[in-house]
């Protein structure tokens, strides 16, 4: 029995880690099409930056809304 709450957790992490990764690669894709809008140099330019930090915040607030709206269902 021991072995199946340990394969469930693992499997459990294991799904977790890729909607961590589905939803960073989500970001980056959304965010940087929204606000990197020529060739980037070395640096981003301060409103790259901020329009990056907005986007990616408000992407994060998002995903807690919509988690938290799953959890009440």
């Amino acid at each position: 029995m021991e072995n199946n709450a340990e394969m469930q957790k693992f499997i459990a992490q294991e799904q977790q880690k890729a909607m961590v990764g589905e939803m960073v690669g989500k970001l980056t894709s959304v965010c940087w099409d929204k606000c990197i809008t020529s060739t980037p140099g070395s640096k981003f330019s301060s409103g790259e930056t901020t329009c990056l930090t907005n986007c990616a915040q408000r992407f994060l607030d998002m995903s807690v809304i919509i988690a938290k709206r799953f959890e009440m269902q």
